[in-house]
């Protein structure tokens, strides 16, 4: 009843008459310790939203950072290995959570229940590098953060390892990219310095609404980029190819380029481009 009552969780310290019985169960492997005094089935003792849960009951005033708090936000896949949280005093190291003693400034910590995470913006520099933008990507596609809040969250948040790359990633991301793919794009067409162009261009086709990964507006050119997601998701995909049937017939010229292309053969990428706008 009380495992009921507490969606899957028991906390020893609400029910000090029970600790012998507490006792008890974990040696039959009726219950299992997912931090010291929270106690879960072991059906679901292992997997990362009872242990995030078990995280706000033990460490009330704990927030959540990393892989765990861009799940709950905005990135349901997020790469997670363990719950990182940011705690007042240190902590003893536990199984399947990573504890840094870290002030997190109360304007960027979200609530959901009990559970205390990262807002977007914080979230998403915290996860990015270079060798993953990701984050920052993300988090601007489904509108959980803006640039601006990014900015504003790296300004409140100073004199940490890895800032000045954070803020490199965010100057890069300025014309907004929706995947590491269209990131590179971007600094392809600046470095070889084409103009004109606007990202993420909304074009309506009577009842439908495209948006145009990068689009020459005046010249009707649309360059439509398959980022890694697209390798993957079938969905994506069929709905890629609706949208240039759309752009075609409201008279759009579409070019397409994937990741490895704009990787592997970056110059083919801008040559073709001169040439389409000529």
């Amino acid at each position: 009843m009380l495992l009921r009552a507490g969606g899957g969780l028991v906390v020893r310290r609400d029910h000090p008459q029970l600790g012998a019985s507490f006792d008890s169960l974990i040696r039959e492997g009726r219950l299992a310790t997912v931090l010291p005094g929270v106690y879960a089935t072991p059906e679901i003792a292992r997997t990362w939203q009872t242990r995030a849960r078990a995280l706000a009951l033990r460490h009330r005033d704990a927030v959540l950072l990393g892989g765990a708090a861009a799940r709950i936000s905005f990135w349901p896949d997020a790469p997670l290995v363990h719950i990182e949280a940011a705690v007042r005093r240190a902590l003893k190291p536990q199984p399947g959570f990573s504890f840094s003693r870290r002030h997190i400034p109360e304007e960027l910590v979200a609530r959901r229940g009990r559970l205390r995470y990262t807002a977007p913006a914080l979230t998403a520099i915290d996860l990015a590098t270079f060798a993953c933008s990701d984050a920052i990507d993300i988090a601007l596609r489904v509108r959980a953060a803006t640039l601006a809040g990014m900015y504003e969250a790296l300004r409140i948040t100073p004199h940490r390892t890895g800032n000045r790359e954070r803020l490199r990633l965010l100057i890069d991301s300025r014309s907004e990219p929706w995947s590491a793919a269209e990131r590179l794009s971007h600094r392809l067409l600046r470095a070889a310095g084409i103009r004109g162009w606007k990202t993420n261009l909304p074009v309506h086709h009577g009842d439908q609404v495209c948006y145009i990964d990068i689009a020459f507006k005046q010249r009707r050119l649309a360059i439509e980029i398959d980022g890694r997601l697209h390798e993957t998701s079938e969905d994506l995909f069929e709905s890629d190819r609706w949208r240039q049937n759309v752009l075609v017939a409201d008279g759009w010229r579409v070019l397409r380029f994937t990741w490895a292309m704009l990787r592997d053969h970056p110059e083919v990428f801008v040559a073709a481009v001169i040439e389409a706008l000529r």
